[in-house]
């Protein structure tokens, strides 16, 4: 007896996704907000919470927090879909529009969600690859790549080994090639595009102009993942009274610091809301982490602070990494940034870090990022025992060589 069997096969032919547990005194490894909630505000939730029965269903439609999501975002309430986090609302959307063959187009590398869901619903993942700075469009033909990384080129396993090719040159930093993006969108006839900007993991941003430029080519649904918009000052949220096909997703767990509670939403217009919410399942946000969102709202200029002080913190990471030799260290509009081991081995380097008690993220599985790692920026504290951890781990992989910011 195999049970297996009944399993669809190209579920059984991917890896999940997941996350080796680590601990580290410096857990610089998740995009997390190294500053909890206010003790004032956590002691509210707590309160709140007492006071309200346990043994009862939480709100069936959160409409209390969809107004205040309203009032937040600038959009209607109407318009706005909460979930378990934004990774509920992703797949709740390619629950609603992905079946047997259809295309999606994802650019490559990025947050590997995308691309894992789309094949287990049947679809097929349109990769579109990051260009570096400076470097011109392939201008090949974005059919010849489907459901791979490059014409002919393999499809990369994100857990698997790294192709050496997959490294990136020193022409700067990644950008989206939104050339090849359409061509690929017309090409394959692929209804639905995704793109995380600013992305996971290279920090790249979309302009509004070139989401434009998307909604505009077809009717095709445009969905920006907004995770870490925050800390890139900027939002395609004022797009939506004008493109009814962009949706946009947003999450509490990065600048709004409620990882922990799994806090999501979705923004587009009332009428793909409305057929989004059939795959929504039932009492999907519990009532604490429908309170606590709701407080965090009312500490936005707080959790603001937060904000700017990450941005600052980045800023200067990415000066000081300048002028370390061996490294380059990529700019970024997210809460981390892309750092490139131009001599060392990346694994190498990774685990010296750990084993001096700072963690961060081993993205050398990849495509393009096979020399890389990604750093969340901490606390002042967590960012100089990541550059002493990075100083030492250098020095012993005698990889002090080169220096250079892209």
């Amino acid at each position: 007896m195999d049970p297996l069997r009944h399993v669809k096969p190209a579920v059984r032919a991917v890896r999940a996704y997941t996350l080796a547990e680590r601990d580290a005194p410096v857990k610089i490894n998740q995009n997390e907000n190294p500053w909890d909630l206010p003790e004032s505000l956590k002691r509210r939730v707590l309160a709140a919470a007492l006071a309200r029965p346990w043994s009862r269903y939480p709100a069936f439609d959160p409409r209390e927090l969809a107004l205040a999501l309203a009032a937040f975002s600038g959009w209607r309430a109407d318009g706005i879909l909460a979930g378990n986090g934004s990774n509920e609302m992703i797949e709740a959307l390619l629950v609603v529009t992905v079946g047997a063959g259809t295309r999606v187009v994802i650019p490559e590398p990025t947050f590997t969600l995308y691309a894992l869901l789309t094949t287990i619903l049947g679809g097929e993942a349109v990769r579109v690859m990051l260009r570096k700075a400076g470097r011109l469009s392939s201008g090949r033909p974005a059919a010849a790549s489907l459901s791979s990384f490059e014409p002919g080129s393999r499809s990369p396993d994100p857990d698997g080994p790294p192709d050496p090719s997959d490294s990136p040159d020193a022409s700067g930093p990644f950008v989206y090639d939104i050339d090849a993006l359409l061509e690929a969108r017309r090409a394959s006839g692929a209804p639905l595009t995704i793109v995380c900007s600013p992305n996971n993991p290279t920090g790249t941003s979309l302009s509004l102009a070139d989401v434009e430029r998307l909604c505009r080519d077809g009717d095709g649904l445009v969905v920006i993942d907004e995770a870490y918009h925050e800390f890139a000052g900027a939002s395609v949220v004022p797009l939506l009274a004008r493109h009814p096909n962009l949706v946009v997703l947003r999450t509490f767990s990065k600048a709004m610091g409620l990882a922990g509670l799994r806090v999501g939403y979705l923004l587009a217009s009332p009428e793909l809301v409305r057929e989004v919410n059939k795959a929504r399942l039932p009492y999907n946000v519990n009532f604490f982490s429908q309170l606590a969102a709701l407080a965090a709202l009312e500490e936005r200029e707080t959790l603001a602070g937060n904000v700017r002080r990450l941005v600052e913190g980045r800023e200067r990471l990415l000066a000081r990494l300048g002028d370390v030799p061996g490294v380059r260290a990529h700019a970024s509009d997210a809460n981390f940034f892309l750092l490139e081991l131009l001599k060392a081995d990346a694994k190498a380097v990774f685990d010296a870090m750990a084993r001096r008690g700072v963690l961060v993220r081993d993205v050398t599985a990849y495509p393009l990022l096979a020399r890389c790692l990604r750093v969340s920026v901490g606390s002042d504290e967590e960012n100089d025992a990541f550059l002493h951890a990075l100083g030492t781990a250098l020095a012993e992989a005698g990889a002090y060589v080169e220096t250079g910011r892209a």
